[in-house]
């Protein structure tokens, strides 16, 4: 991949213009170097490392600011750490909203700069935005994005079936059903996830929430307003937990779904015969497709998916990489602005395996066929909402990953796992 960018629409320019002012006014306020220094803690690594590297050699060599990145997979330790030692790093990789929301409350982060809201305000749905806000106020930046709600299926497994990627809801459930009285799983689920486990769930439950009962029960859930034992949040529990806890409907039944780690969730459809037919995963899950299986493994020919039907509500749900700024120097200034823009972003997404939130890049700077209609659903999307448990705080969002595994291991015991997540609701949010 070349390590250069192309301008292509306006806000370039006005980007430039809003760098080398900066960079002016940095060298006048002796800002130190020929334009200055920014340290970066990032969690990304190996190749995706490079391919960051790669995006930001164009701002380094515009500014002259020499961009110091420092990559650990403990990063969020690090982070913790720098903070509390008085010495964070000028820019970093966020946990996720729920501790961006701490850090800004503590006055450890700094608030976006008026040319990043700018960017934000122009080019991306107020969603992102607001996901990146804390009380009204801008904090936080997407540097890449993930669509979620996608279910995955092997077309050339289907067309061996006889089953076509159903048009609607009803067609979802009766082609679930349909392979069900067929003898083989429907569903491919896996939920290990080291200390996260459980949290491939809860993405099923916000799906749920959200195309059951629509964004204000899915946003006062989020603020801590909707109690997890409403008739709401348990009907997403019971949508998922009909399938999930089902040895009918899942590969290797409810202990497999337990042990399986989430990255192998999906090798079922891989197999010869299938051992299911379905996957519900975000957009990365190709990445893990591609490895799994490199010899039989082709997009649109031995794996593809379709959106996640609407039910009641026509909505999806999205993820993404969170930056913030720890200290409003010049040079960090110019790196969040330079994050959001869409030359930056372009040249993100040309390495593949990466969606980007920015309106303005163009569909066809995306590698591949999958992800460039990903980018698609979520850039045209009426309504679109951030992972819920990503913006929960820390105790709740723990609390739903192990809700999930108490659950699909003890489905009867619903009730007492929604009252004790209200116990936790009640505490995290400070009610």
């Amino acid at each position: 991949m070349t390590r250069r960018f192309r301008s292509f629409a306006p806000i370039a320019v006005a980007l430039s213009l809003v760098l080398v002012l900066a960079a002016c006014q940095q060298g006048e306020n002796g800002g130190g170097g020929e334009g200055g220094t920014v340290s970066l803690l990032v969690v990304f690594g190996g190749e995706e490392l490079t391919n960051f590297e790669s995006m930001l050699a164009p701002f380094e060599e515009e500014t002259g600011i020499d961009v110091q990145i420092e990559s650990n997979r403990d990063a969020n330790a690090i982070l913790q750490t720098r903070i509390d030692g008085g010495n964070p790093p000028d820019v970093a990789g966020l946990p996720g909203p729920g501790p961006m929301a701490q850090f800004a409350r503590d006055g450890h982060l700094k608030q976006l700069p008026q040319e990043v809201i700018d960017i934000l305000d122009s080019n991306y749905d107020e969603g992102w935005k607001v996901a990146g806000s804390v009380d009204g106020t801008p904090y936080g930046i997407f540097v890449k994005t993930s669509l979620k709600g996608l279910i995955w299926y092997n077309p050339q497994a289907f067309s061996d079936a006889g089953y076509e990627p159903p048009e609607d809801w009803d067609g979802l459930v009766s082609l679930v059903d349909e392979i069900a009285d067929s003898g083989t799983p429907p569903w491919g689920i896996g939920l290990e996830s080291g200390a996260a486990s459980g949290w491939p769930g809860t993405d099923w439950i916000e799906d749920f929430v959200l195309r059951q009962s629509g964004p204000e029960v899915y946003d006062a859930w989020v603020n801590g307003e909707q109690a997890w034992t409403s008739p709401e949040i348990r009907a997403a529990f019971e949508a998922f937990g009909q399938w999930a806890t089902d040895p009918i409907y899942v590969a290797g039944g409810p202990n497999a779904v337990l042990s399986t780690a989430f990255g192998n969730g999906g090798d079922c459809l891989f197999a010869e015969p299938p051992g299911c037919y379905l996957h519900h995963q975000a957009s990365f899950m190709s990445g893990f497709f591609e490895e799994n299986f490199p010899e039989v493994a082709a997009a649109g020919e031995t794996y593809d998916y379709f959106m996640m039907p609407p039910i009641e509500f026509n909505a999806i749900t999205t993820a993404g990489d969170l930056f913030g700024m720890f200290n409003d120097t010049d040079a960090a200034k110019q790196l969040m602005a330079y994050l959001v823009s869409a030359e930056a972003q372009e040249a993100w997404v040309r390495t593949g395996g990466v969606l980007s939130a920015n309106k303005e890049v163009p569909t066809d700077a995306y590698p591949d066929d999958a992800t460039r209609r990903a980018a698609e659903i979520m850039t045209s999307a009426e309504t679109t909402r951030f992972d819920a448990s990503d913006q929960m705080p820390s105790a709740m969002n723990d609390a739903f990953f192990g809700a999930i595994l108490d659950y699909v291991q003890n489905p009867d015991n619903l009730d007492s796992i929604l009252e004790e997540l209200d116990g936790v609701q009640a505490e995290a949010y400070g009610e």
